[in-house]
């Protein structure tokens, strides 16, 4: 595993000019060398009476431990890259403001500008580290660069390791935050590079906040954040307009909103789409309530969950019949869990509903497992569901069985509806031996070990995670 002894940071603005400072003052043995082009900006990182170009409570007190210790800022661009073992890209990725994408895509040009200088100065290898906050996947285009414009015996490899501050509270943040996210390559070197991070961090972050994943999750995960938390400000914000209209209190309504464990870490698991009998329902009400008021902004944000969760659906059952060759007529499909979630037997606004009626409509043949619904119930439902089809025309197609393994018996594809603790355990060798081949499963719940069942011979796809490497 490479040793990081020295650090240089290309960016000396909110992100690297802090995060390299903390890093400097929690490891005196580590060198760290702000760099930028900007000379007015590096004189304030140096000036005499700490009046820095940035204000953090309590960046001043660690500005003052380490700098002229082990904690330096210079313009000489080159000669940090020249010099350092680990590189952060720390630049400024703005909104674009013409061309395609203007108003919505990020600028990339010092991303790239900062990219293209390290392959041209550097003659030993790097580990490069994207420090600001970048579309997924573009340390792919940076790698892309530092190759084809490298030197001899000169190698280069990125992480993603995005920032969570908050203005107002960045050097606590730093001090002690809620995780530290790096992302690497899933190769040996990759992965080496990523723990030669971890090790700086370790200097004083528990190793329990040190979070390693994938490179481009780790790129996702930081616009995914910022987009779920400006989600729940535009979330109260519809509500307080709602709260105006009614003579209710916001801030009543948002403190018993938070007294709730699941608007916290929980309810962070993708899946096939949510059910039950009140997010949907209250949802609509809400959509209603605010139309009647004549809050449209408000009403269409609202009724926007519903169609995303719809489309999560729609998307799922698509990307079925996609993989089985584009058609699934006269195949058979086995769908496990037809309960909207396990430990229930309460199947209204479940998933699996959608998911048979597309898989009918596609004219294929579908068998059900559950292990708590009455059968009964799910007749019932999926007659709901295909007001056009009489029963006698479901039951032509669809059929209920007694176990999973029966279900998957002669079928080309088994989809995980309902995440039951018992499909965790499934004897998949019998269920690969009994379907047709090529076999194919499809989980919506996270639910499988993917590497074990592709050992055993299937073909899986699995909800949020991507084949792409």
């Amino acid at each position: 595993m490479p040793r990081v002894n020295k650090i240089c940071c290309i960016g000396a603005g909110y992100v690297g000019g802090p995060t390299c400072a903390v890093i400097a003052l929690k490891c005196p043995h580590i060198r760290v060398t702000i760099v930028d082009l900007n000379q007015a900006r590096i004189d304030a990182w140096n000036s005499p009476d700490f009046h820095l170009p940035i204000y953090e409570p309590g960046l001043e007190d660690v500005v003052r431990k380490a700098r002229g210790r082990n904690l330096f800022f210079s313009t000489d661009v080159d000669k940090g890259i020249q010099e350092a073992d680990l590189i952060f890209v720390s630049v400024n990725t703005p909104t674009k403001k013409s061309g395609v994408g203007a108003g919505s895509a990020a600028d990339l040009n010092y991303v790239e500008l900062a990219t293209r200088r390290i392959a041209a100065i550097a003659t030993s290898s790097k580990i490069v580290v994207e420090k600001s906050t970048v579309p997924c996947r573009t340390a792919e285009s940076m790698r892309i660069i530092l190759e084809a414009n490298s030197k001899p015996n000169t190698r280069f490899d990125i992480l993603s390791n995005p920032e969570f501050l908050a203005e107002g509270t960045a050097i606590k943040d730093l001090f002690a935050p809620d995780r530290v996210l790096i992302g690497s390559l899933q190769t040996s070197e990759g992965k080496e590079a990523c723990q030669a991070l971890c090790e700086v961090y370790r200097n004083w972050v528990p190793n329990d906040k040190i979070l390693t994943v994938g490179l481009w999750s780790s790129e996702l995960s930081k616009l995914a954040a910022n987009a779920m938390l400006a989600q729940r400000i535009s979330s109260i914000n519809a509500l307080s307009a709602i709260c105006e209209a009614t003579g209710a209190n916001i801030d009543e309504v948002a403190h018993s909103i938070g007294q709730d464990s699941r608007i916290g870490s929980k309810f962070l698991r993708a899946s096939v789409g949510f059910g039950g009998s009140c997010f949907q329902k209250d949802i609509l009400n809400l959509v209603y309530l605010s139309e009647s008021l004549n809050l449209k902004e408000v009403a269409e944000y609202w009724k926007q969950v519903v169609t995303m969760n719809e489309y999560q659906k729609r998307r799922f059952s698509k990307r079925v019949v996609d993989t089985l060759f584009n058609t699934i007529t006269g195949k058979r499909i086995a769908v496990l869990g037809f309960a909207f979630k396990a430990d229930t037997g309460d199947t209204r606004e479940s998933a699996a509903i959608t998911l048979i009626r597309d898989f009918q409509e596609e004219r294929a043949l579908v068998n059900i497992y559950d292990p708590q619904v009455e059968h009964s119930q799910i007749w019932s439902d999926l007659s709901e569901a295909s007001p056009s089809m009489s029963l006698e025309t479901i039951q032509r197609q669809v059929s209920i069985c007694s176990s999973a393994l029966e279900a998957c018996r002669n079928a080309e594809a088994v989809v995980i509806a309902t995440e039951w603790a018992e499909f965790k355990t499934i004897d998949w060798q019998s269920v690969y031996a009994g379907m047709n081949k090529p076999a194919f499963v499809f989980d919506g719940r996270l639910l499988v070990n993917v590497e074990e069942l592709r050992a055993i011979g299937f073909k899986v796809a699995v909800i949020g995670r991507g084949e792409r490497l």
